[in-house]
C-alpha cells in the first residue's frame, strides 16, 4: 500500500512539497456541508489538508439529490456531517476530522472559534443570521475567512467570481450580508464567492420550512463550482503564507 505522502505526489508536482506540507498541517473549519461546503471539504482533503472541523445539523433529503455530493439514495435520512466524515476518511484515513451535528446558533459561534486555532474558516451557511455572526466573529479574531454567497437561481458558471464582499453585486444574499454587516461597521475585509449573473426570478418559490423562507431552483454544477472556487482560494492562500514565511 502506498504511504500517505505517495498519494499526494501529483499535488506536490504542481504545488511543491513545502505547500503540501502546509496543507497537511492546516486545520480548516467548514460550516455548512450541503451543496457548496461538501465539495469544498472534499477538494481540500484530496489536496492534502490534514484536519477539518465540519458543522451542519441537516440530514440528507431527496431534494438534495440533484446537487449535493453526499446525497445518494443510500444516504437519505442520514446526518450530512456523518456521511461526509465517512467519505473523507475513505479518501484519507489519516485525516483528523471533528464533526458537529448541530445548527450553529449565535452564542455557539464564539465558543467554537475560540476552541482551537483554525487556519481558515469556510462559511457555507445558507441562513442569514448565523452566517453574519460567523463572519463577524472570524473577522474580530483575525481568522482568514471565505464566504459563499448564493448559487441558487443561477446557471452560467462563467459568471462566478471571487472578490472582497464590497465588490460583490447581482446577488441577493450578498446584498443582505453587506446590509447586516454595515450596521456593525464591517463593509469590507473578507473574500466571497458569488455570481454576477442575474438570478432567474421564476426559480424562487416561497415555503414555510424550518429556517427557510423560500426554495430556490439550482442546477447540479453551480454549488460544486462554488465549492471548488472556495477550495482553490484557501489552498492558494495557505501556499502563499508558506512562501511569505520563507522570504
Amino acid at each position: 500500500m502506498n504511504s500517505f505522502m505517495d498519494w499526494l505526489e501529483r499535488t506536490k508536482l504542481l504545488m511543491g512539497e513545502v505547500a503540501v506540507e502546509r496543507y497537511i498541517s492546516a486545520h480548516i473549519l467548514i460550516v455548512g456541508v450541503g451543496g457548496v461546503g461538501a465539495y469544498a471539504a472534499e477538494m481540500l482533503v484530496r489536496s492534502g489538508v490534514g484536519e477539518l472541523t465540519i458543522v451542519d445539523a441537516d440530514v440528507v433529503s431527496e431534494s438534495n439529490l440533484n446537487r449535493q455530493l453526499i446525497a445518494l439514495h443510500s444516504t437519505l435520512g442520514k446526518s450530512k456531517v456523518e456521511v461526509l466524515e465517512k467519505r473523507l476518511l475513505d479518501i484519507n484515513p489519516n485525516l483528523k476530522i471533528h464533526s458537529f451535528n448541530e445548527f450553529l446558533k449565535d452564542e455557539r459561534i464564539p465558543e467554537l472559534l475560540d476552541s482551537v486555532r483554525f487556519d481558515y474558516v469556510v462559511d457555507a451557511i445558507d441562513t442569514l443570521s448565523p452566517k453574519v455572526f460567523l463572519i463577524q466573529h472570524a473577522i474580530e479574531r483575525k481568522i482568514p475567512l471565505i464566504s459563499s454567497m448564493g448559487a441558487g437561481a443561477k446557471f452560467d458558471i462563467t459568471k462566478i467570481s471571487i472578490a472582497d464582499i464590497s465588490k460583490s453585486y447581482n446577488c441577493t444574499l450578498a446584498k443582505a450580508v453587506r446590509k447586516r454587516l454595515s450596521k456593525i461597521g464591517i463593509k469590507k475585509g473578507f473574500t466571497v464567492v458569488f455570481s454576477t449573473e442575474l438570478a432567474n426570478e421564476n426559480a424562487v418559490e416561497l415555503c414555510q420550512e424550518q429556517n427557510k423562507v423560500s426554495n430556490v431552483g439550482t442546477i447540479a454544477y453551480m454549488p460544486a463550482m462554488f465549492g471548488n472556487f472556495i477550495a482553490c482560494h484557501v489552498l492558494s492562500q495557505l501556499a502563499k503564507s508558506t512562501s511569505l514565511s520563507n522570504d
